[in-house]
């Protein structure tokens, strides 16, 4: 069958057009990236994974009426999503000090934080998604105030929901990103989870461990990035024991 049309191609997925109007299709790659692409590799059997704990992740937000893009897994690698358009801001969730909270502010990483912070990063790959205030998205037009409500709206919500799935399976939420999206029906604008949620863009901690389940494997050479993700999917009870070492073959 002849592929469909492509509309973009990221880092980590491809975008082509759906079957029907107003979807598309999301596929999934192997590829790793850190540190703004500076870092690459491709690792086996990592889109498979992320496809399924995305859609695991977006199937739950749904069942607590928060709203995603999110329509179905179509097979290994590909989902059907609804068409929106993509408000241009990473929204940051912290819990706990890591990465670059920890490099600007000078915090150890692991600490708790007193309460969670959501922060803003401007999405544009030449200039790193630099971090961005409310100041900055109201003046340049990004989001507009009420925007600004629904999105840490939606943010802490996310946050409540994954913290609780990840704690109950024994590993720490230290962290996450998610992308916002616009649709409309008529006239009325309504904003949505969008992009997908995988250990590709959170941090997950063991909690009796401490090690790391998420893409600092990669970033840090802390060991299999597959071996990780799969540990994420067993728990959650996505990937079958005996499928584990094997990601690839899951339908």
């Amino acid at each position: 069958m002849a592929r469909r049309k492509k509309i973009y191609e990221g880092k980590a997925k491809i975008l082509y057009e759906g079957p029907e109007p107003g979807t598309i299709v999301q596929y999934f790659k192997d590829d790793a990236t850190a540190f703004n692409a500076e870092k690459k590799d491709v690792i086996d059997g990592k889109g498979v994974l992320n496809n399924r704990l995305s859609e695991f992740f977006m199937n739950g937000l749904t069942q607590i009426g928060v709203p995603t893009h999110f329509i179905r897994r179509l097979n290994m690698r590909e989902q059907l999503v609804r068409s929106c358009e993509i408000v241009p801001l990473e929204v940051i969730v912290r819990n706990y000090a890591a990465g670059s909270m920890s490099k600007r502010l000078g915090i150890a990483e692991g600490t708790q934080l007193p309460r969670p912070i959501v922060e803003y990063c401007y999405k544009d790959d030449a200039l790193g998604d630099p971090l961005v205030t409310e100041e900055h998205i109201a003046a340049f037009g990004w989001a507009s105030q009420q925007d600004m409500d629904d999105i840490l709206s939606l943010a802490l919500r996310v946050n409540d929901f994954m913290s609780g799935v990840m704690l109950a399976v024994g590993i720490r939420l230290v962290d996450f990103k998610i992308e916002i999206g616009r649709v409309y029906d008529g006239d009325y604008q309504r904003l949505i989870i969008a992009d997908e949620i995988s250990p590709d863009s959170c941090r997950l901690w063991d909690i009796e461990t401490g090690q790391k389940l998420d893409k600092d494997v990669f970033r840090r050479d802390l060991g299999n990035l597959t071996d990780a993700y799969s540990e994420v999917a067993r728990r959650l009870g996505v990937l079958p024991k005996s499928n584990v070492s094997k990601p690839t073959l899951i339908n």
